[in-house]
């Protein structure tokens, strides 16, 4: 095996520094026996003679001698990859390339992205944003961040963020159509919804009497694009049903009210997925680890 092979390249290396098997053997604190025992079976490995151990001086072979300055090069050279990389995950270097849905991704993973760029200024980020499903892998993306959990065994999925949906319109549209008072007064509202590909998201759940109910609401305008549907909720165009994290600020400032508090339900969690692998890249490791710090920052001003 390739471990094998190594060990005894550095064996070799400490034969010929100490000069004899017994020294070789005292270093290491290990029995000469032993010692010859691992010279002879590396020998029959490579099928020729690498000490001279007839004459009472200590001696390598030719073959011995190049078999020496090979292994000092290939030891050099692994010794300097492992300094390179440990020197990586000290100071991450690369390219990511990330895809967060459109709507946060503007309005908040970009400050955060660019946050983290000055903060590592040898990594560099592409952001992809889109409301279309990502997969982390076909894409060749380094960090999806998206809000279903996927089933699959193949990627690893982190939970930065767990919060609410909230049902909401602007005070004009209130003022013009009254605030349902229960989540079945939203059967005669206008209700704008999200749609993937052919699947409308008109389906919305409450917690009402202790139990969960869904009501299937319906309107003129749906949209694929979150942030058009937003656009339309605060032109007074609908209710819609949006992440607490994309309507806060809204809320905080009185362009959007939110509507039905009492039968709130439906929970939301922003999820991190990257491929598996045994050993994360540390740029992919950082990037994930200044992403959940920033985001729980706001945490508590979200589940108020």
């Amino acid at each position: 095996m390739m471990s094998d092979r190594l060990t005894d390249l550095r064996l070799f290396t400490i034969m010929t520094a100490a000069g004899s098997l017994s020294e070789t053997a005292r270093r290491l604190n290990c029995s000469a026996a032993g010692i010859s025992r691992r010279l002879a079976a590396m020998e029959a490995r490579l099928g020729v003679r690498l000490i001279d151990r007839s004459s009472r001086r200590f001696a390598l072979t030719q073959e011995g001698s190049l078999y020496h300055a090979r292994a000092l090069d290939i030891l050099a050279a692994l010794d300097r990859a492992d300094a390179e990389v440990a020197e990586r995950v000290k100071d991450p270097q690369g390219r990511l390339r990330v895809g967060v849905p459109l709507e946060i991704g503007r309005r908040r993973f970009a400050s955060i992205i660019a946050q983290f760029t000055e903060r590592y200024a040898n990594l560099a980020v592409e952001l992809i944003l889109s409301d279309s499903r990502l997969d982390v892998i076909s894409d060749e993306l380094d960090v999806l961040l998206h809000l279903d959990a996927p089933n699959d065994g193949s990627v690893v999925v982190r939970k930065l963020l767990a919060s609410r949906r909230a049902v909401c319109a602007s005070p004009d549209y209130i003022a013009r159509h009254g605030n349902p008072a229960v989540p079945s007064d939203l059967l005669r509202h206008d209700c704008i919804c999200l749609v993937r590909g052919r699947e409308a998201f008109d389906r919305w759940v409450f917690r009402e009497g202790g139990k969960l109910r869904e009501v299937r609401v319906h309107g003129r305008l749906t949209t694929n694009n979150a942030e058009v549907m937003h656009g339309w909720a605060l032109l007074g165009r609908g209710i819609c049903l949006k992440a607490l994290w994309d309507v806060e600020g809204d809320l905080a400032e009185g362009r959007l009210v939110e509507l039905l508090t009492p039968y709130a339900s439906d929970d939301i969690c922003l999820y991190a997925t990257y491929a598996t692998r045994r050993h994360l890249p540390s740029r992919v490791r950082v990037f994930i680890d200044f992403v959940a710090t920033a985001m729980s920052n706001g945490d508590a001003q979200l589940s108020r």
